[in-house]
């Protein structure tokens, strides 16, 4: 059966390499926004199930898989920041704290669908405003949602996590894995 993946992520890209899977890397655009009122997991939830769809209208044969990423803090919605001003802002608020990462996961096996979310607790270490310029001067978190890539050089921001580190980088594989043979479809 064909493997598509409904993202134009890197990371997620590799996270299912990683599985030594063959998929066809098919980006969706959709309006990520979310709706007033939408709490976080209810975002990526239905932005995971809207990017499915889009990629199953165009193939329709294939084991569908997206996903959709959030930092949340404080109640805040935390997507990829848009410049390196918003960059600093969004690790100004979270260094110290926790906050959570949800990653919603849909797989689409023509009219069966699983939908999963995934909530992890990530805890940064205190660190100074140089420091957060120095981190923001790299460039790394400008395409992250939160603005840090806990696989890269932010990985020196985190003090702890609790849950899954891969839905941290944007999918979870075990969740991917369960989902798909639930499908019918064995991934390992």
């Amino acid at each position: 059966m064909p493997i598509v993946l409904a993202s134009g992520s890197p990371r997620r890209k590799e996270l299912l390499e990683s599985l030594d899977l063959h998929f066809e890397v098919l980006p969706v655009d959709i309006d990520e926004r979310p709706t007033p009122g939408e709490a976080p997991a209810a975002l990526v939830d239905r932005l995971s199930r809207e990017k499915a769809g889009a990629a199953a209208r165009r193939r329709p044969d294939a084991l569908v898989i997206a996903a959709d990423t959030v930092v949340v803090v404080d109640g805040a919605i935390l997507g990829k920041p848009r410049d390196a001003g918003e960059n600093l802002s969004f690790l100004e608020r979270l260094a110290g704290r926790p906050h959570h990462v949800f990653t919603g996961h849909t797989l689409l096996r023509g009219d069966r669908h699983e939908t999963l979310v995934v909530d992890t607790e990530v805890t940064m270490r205190a660190f100074d405003r140089a420091e957060i310029e120095r981190y923001v001067a790299s460039g790394e978190g400008l395409d992250k949602a939160g603005g840090y890539a806990i696989q890269g050089r932010g990985s020196a921001l985190v003090r702890e996590l609790s849950g899954c580190y891969f839905n941290v980088v944007g999918l979870s594989v075990a969740t991917v894995v369960e989902a798909a043979r639930r499908l019918g479809v064995e991934l390992v």
